[in-house]
């Protein structure tokens, strides 16, 4: 499960980030809502945690972008605002829950559990493949697939982002917590064991090359 955190408080933030590194979250933190939008706008998350007093802004004002781009995709306000107007406001701008400052980190990580058992599936189902990103399981037509790690979660991308070009960068920032230390070619890899280990045995085609441009999620199209 990925988590972005969107917290201006640097002391909070660090809190945060750590205590969810523990309970086995994967985070990406922004410390306003200008990087908190870049990061949406590169990478698929799970549950958004944003301040509503950021340096730049407020952050119900990123509710709607996350909601068009992923409906699924929990989105709780924490606040120093503890009145139930505030409350209210946020929920009515599409937040998922409200949580007010100064919190006990189990109440907020008991918040985060009950809204991502609440959001439901993130199934991909297309025609007769059904990729399942929670579970990081990949079936076609009844047949599970043994694809893990970083080349389901490059498919993954992909199926998300289908009908359009994905550069190697785009695919580096959104999926490596790391990406200025690895090299482009870990993608070619990761490419190479989706069509050897999915595409090749199933007589099908889930990934186009597109030339100096990147990689399009071409299925069914490809077959």
């Amino acid at each position: 499960m990925r988590i972005l955190i969107i917290e201006d408080e640097i002391s909070l933030n660090k809190t945060i980030t750590e205590g969810l590194n523990e309970f086995n979250y994967q985070t990406d933190v922004a410390e306003n809502l200008k990087d908190g939008e870049y990061y949406i706008s590169i990478r698929n998350y799970d549950l958004v945690l944003a301040d509503w007093m950021l340096p730049d802004g407020s952050g119900i004002e990123i509710i709607n972008q996350v909601k068009s781009r992923s409906p699924r995709t929990a989105v709780v306000v924490i606040s120093a605002k503890d009145d139930a107007q505030s409350e209210v406001e946020a929920l009515r701008a599409g937040a998922d829950d409200f949580l007010a400052k100064p919190f006990d980190f189990s109440v907020l990580v008991a918040r985060i559990e009950a809204r991502l058992r609440f959001g439901g599936t993130n199934l991909i189902e297309i025609e007769d493949l059904i990729i399942n990103p929670d579970e990081e399981k990949i079936t076609y037509k009844g047949q599970e697939i043994e694809l893990k790690g970083k080349p389901f979660e490059v498919l993954t991308h992909l199926a998300r982002h289908r009908d359009q070009i994905v550069s190697k960068e785009q695919l580096l920032d959104a999926i490596w917590e790391e990406p200025e230390l690895v090299t482009p070619n870990v993608i070619e890899v990761a490419i190479n064991q989706i069509r050897q280990k999915m595409d090749k045995p199933l007589n099908i085609a889930t990934i186009e090359t597109v030339r100096r441009r990147g990689y399009r999620f071409c299925y069914p199209k490809g077959v």
